[in-house]
């Protein structure tokens, strides 16, 4: 039987009945009495959360739209307040570490402790001092303006349009500078937040911030960087012969004093404030300028589209799919465009103020393309909030981070030519290899472009937190980071004095982003499942599943798991894999890498990460 067998373990019908009889007579294990204290401190604790986060949305909602010293004091008051609970609930949480209990009892015990992104230390002056760092900082990121030496002051969004629209080498050096030197009196404060989320994180047993950041995806925090180091294995090539052909249009644009076509790309020519998403470039590197390019920009403005209309065409996807349409209180109360005469926070996002139907969404709307996709994104956290929220308080949440954020993009993933045709955005859908080709560069200029950036963000913070990169080297370690995975170069010198970090929302914000990343994977693999759901026959980046009722039928079942169960649970109820990897995306974007691979054939690839 061992010739046959190996190793493995046989069983006999025999032994198995032993076992039985065994287990039978054997008296269990006496409960440990504790168990049903923390079963009521789990049902408890939420019982007193939920009020306090409702009061706390509510007053981050009015600072969010409207930006001034009391509501920035409001804001600061109710954040410690926030904060002290939670570091109180995170401290009890932990007292329940050795304590055999059941397993949602475990699962929500887990949830709590990580449930604060940045937990208050317990000295209560601290915790003040943390809560009014972090809402100064999001305040100043709100209100900043980059100033000339004539005084003359640009916002953000302006800046912005800059650099996605200049083709002048000058002026998007002046806008790219500005705002990052605006983001110089940020710096002192940012070191001193890590000090105090580090002495909260090591109080509640991480050995810093970046730990408990990573202890949340269902696998120790080391797994969790051996997974994103093996997705970036998988999508590198593509992002560096993306780069390659990239860079070798800049040159020919800009020449090669300005725009070297070997080596690392100069960070404002890509059209984008972080070089994140290369999208508003396009123009310069569309490989075949006279053939269609997907953009309906000009139709929504022809058509007379506004913020409300374009919310309601994501809308009418999601209800396509069979998804009820949202409540009433979400057209009254979401701020879609830029209210006039005060200050707002524009960055998009989505809000569940009371953890059942009161759902809105906060930004700037502007009538292009890209908010269109925008919207369907943010729409795609709404849904997902709604889907869940008949869950516990602590199991309301993605089956981990990136799949929020995936959702949505999944779903504008079906936004293709055929489906734009439905709407009447597009005219005709003329197919042919050359149209392919561009609607896919059109694609990676967005997708693919930022998956480095994505990764960075947060292994830039990791190194903070841990002290691997020293407050005195934060402006070296952010760029050596963004060379050596983006392959760029600032336009300007940049030294200690900057903190180029912080002209990213997401940095003084205090948001985690390797969600981003993750879901700039993950949402191919979703649509991927949502495709064959709804009985795709085609190369994959042509199928759309609007109107298709199977896939929503798929997609609701997943997404009412909320956080309840292990993501690999999640993944499989969409996917069928309980794996995350590039499969999809490499299978999405398989026509555009030939292509890239004989466009670079002559070219030198590659950049020097030092």
């Amino acid at each position: 039987m061992k010739a046959l067998t190996g190793n493995r373990k046989v069983y006999s019908v025999g032994m198995l009945i032993v076992g039985l009889s065994i287990t039978a007579c054997t008296k269990p294990a006496p409960e440990d009495p504790r168990a049903a204290e923390a079963k009521a401190f789990v049902e408890n604790t939420s019982a007193d959360l939920k009020p306090l986060y409702i009061e706390s949305s509510q007053v981050s909602w009015a600072k969010a739209t409207n930006i001034t010293e009391e509501t920035i004091a409001a804001e600061a008051a109710m954040s410690a307040k926030v904060l002290a609970r939670e570091a109180q609930a995170i401290r009890e949480a932990a007292r329940y570490n050795d304590v055999d209990v059941d397993f949602d009892t475990r699962r929500q015990l887990e949830i709590l402790k990580q449930i604060s992104v940045a937990p208050a230390p317990s000295d209560a002056a601290k915790t003040q001092e943390l809560a009014d760092i972090t809402t100064r900082m999001d305040a100043m990121y709100g209100a900043a303006k980059a100033c000339d030496a004539a005084g003359n002051c640009r916002e953000l969004s302006e800046l912005e349009d800059v650099l996605a629209h200049s083709r002048d080498f000058d002026e998007l050096t002046a806008a790219w500078a500005g705002w990052h030197d605006a983001a110089r009196p940020l710096r002192p404060l940012y070191a001193r937040f890590v000090e105090l989320a580090n002495e909260g994180a090591r109080e509640i047993g991480y050995a810093d911030l970046g730990v408990l950041w990573r202890a949340g995806y269902d696998m120790p925090p080391e797994e969790l960087s051996a997974e994103v180091d093996r997705l970036w294995s998988e999508v590198a090539p593509l992002y560096e012969a993306l780069h390659c052909y990239v860079r070798g249009k800049l040159a020919e644009k800009y020449g090669a004093d300005k725009a070297p076509p070997t080596g690392r790309i100069p960070a404002h020519l890509l059209g984008n404030m972080w070089a994140q998403q290369w999208g508003n470039i396009g123009d310069l590197a569309l490989p075949y300028p006279d053939a269609q390019r997907l953009d309906v920009t000009p139709a929504l403005v022809e058509q007379g589209y506004d913020a409300v209309r374009m919310v309601k065409l994501g809308e009418s996807f999601f209800s396509s799919l069979g998804f009820a349409p949202l409540p009433e209180t979400f057209w009254r109360r979401s701020m879609l465009t830029k209210p006039e005469g005060r200050e707002v926070i524009c960055h998009a996002s989505a809000w569940n103020l009371d953890f059942g139907d009161d759902l809105r969404i906060k930004m700037c709307t502007k009538i292009n393309q890209e908010d269109l996709i925008t919207i369907h994104h943010e729409l795609g956290h709404n849904y997902y909030q709604r889907a869940y929220n008949k869950l516990p308080l602590l199991y309301q949440g993605g089956a981990h981070d990136g799949f929020h954020e995936a959702i949505g993009d999944a779903i504008a993933l079906s936004i293709t030519p055929a489906y734009l045709q439905q709407v009447d955005l597009l005219s005709q859908n003329v197919e042919s290899q050359e149209a392919t080709i561009n609607a896919q560069m059109a694609m990676a200029l967005d997708k693919i472009a930022f998956l480095p950036f994505g990764r960075l963000m947060d292994e830039w913070r990791w190194q903070v937190f841990s002290g691997a990169i020293a407050p005195e080297k934060y402006n070296e370690g952010w760029w050596r980071l963004r060379r050596k995975y983006q392959g760029i170069e600032p336009p300007v010198a940049r030294s200690e004095n900057d903190f180029d970090p912080g002209a990213k929302y997401h940095i003084p914000g205090n948001t985690p982003y390797l969600r981003y990343f993750l879901s700039f994977v993950m949402q191919f693999q979703f649509y991927k499942g949502l495709c064959d759901a709804a009985g795709h026959d085609g190369p994959l980046y042509t199928c759309s599943i609007y109107g298709s009722r199977e896939a929503g039928e798929k997609f609701k079942r997943m997404m009412e798991m909320g956080q309840s169960r292990p993501w690999p649970e999640a993944l499989q109820a969409l996917t069928g894999t309980r794996r995350m990897d590039a499969a999809a995306l490499k299978e999405y974007f398989a026509p555009l890498q030939t292509w890239l691979a004989s466009a670079n054939a002559d070219k030198t690839c590659g950049w020097a990460e030092e």
